[in-house]
């Protein structure tokens, strides 16, 4: 299978990557900094180019999407963009964009989070976002044509980023094996606008 992972040079997006590379799958590794594809989720342009040069595929996975993280205080109207451009657009974009590019049968997986129904102090922004796209899988799930499926995954704060546990008090973190079969659900299985809670 060949797998676009958008967000590799990330925690999530590293590990993903290696896994499934072992399971025998071509993976195209994008990213910003990445040495297969460089990729700038928030332009659509770029977003185009890089599908370009893959071609057809048969699954992506985003684990990419930045927000604004910080008080309260400090979101206005351009550090909120910071969220919709990055993880909201940037991600709908892959989509929107992508389709073209997907082979019959194939697979969308985006990343959300907790945050969504969970929110926590300086995470206003990634809560939004993650709602909107969550809203967005399930809708297009019902549109997309040629038997293509979308999901996205919805962990807590993974563990091996403890830099953000203390955001998270009492939660008990995602942990990376949890996290793979959320992937592999959505990458294997035949649910579609299904948000997967590993």
């Amino acid at each position: 299978m060949k797998i676009v992972i958008v967000g590799a040079s990330g925690t999530m997006g590293q590990y993903l990557a290696n896994v499934l590379e072992k399971e025998n799958h071509e993976i195209i590794r994008a990213s910003r900094s990445s040495t297969d594809e460089q990729v700038n989720t928030t332009s659509p342009q770029s977003i185009e180019e890089m599908f370009e040069k893959i071609g057809a595929f048969d699954a992506l996975i985003s684990t990419a999407g930045p927000t604004f993280v910080g008080p309260w205080k400090n979101l206005t109207d351009q550090t909120f963009r910071t969220g919709i451009e990055g993880k909201m657009m940037g991600q709908i974009n892959l989509v929107l964009i992508g389709q073209r590019y997907i082979n019959p049968k194939g697979s969308f997986t985006l990343i959300t989070g907790a945050l969504a129904h969970e929110p926590q102090i300086n995470f206003a922004n990634a809560s939004a976002v993650n709602g909107a796209v969550e809203g967005f899988v399930r809708g297009a799930s019902i549109e997309l044509q040629n038997a293509i499926r979308i999901n996205a995954v919805s962990p807590t704060v993974i563990e091996n980023s403890p830099h953000y546990f203390p955001y998270f008090p009492g939660e008990i973190p995602t942990t990376m094996k949890q996290l793979e079969f959320g992937f592999k659900k959505s990458l294997f299985g035949a649910i579609t606008g299904q948000i997967i809670k590993p």
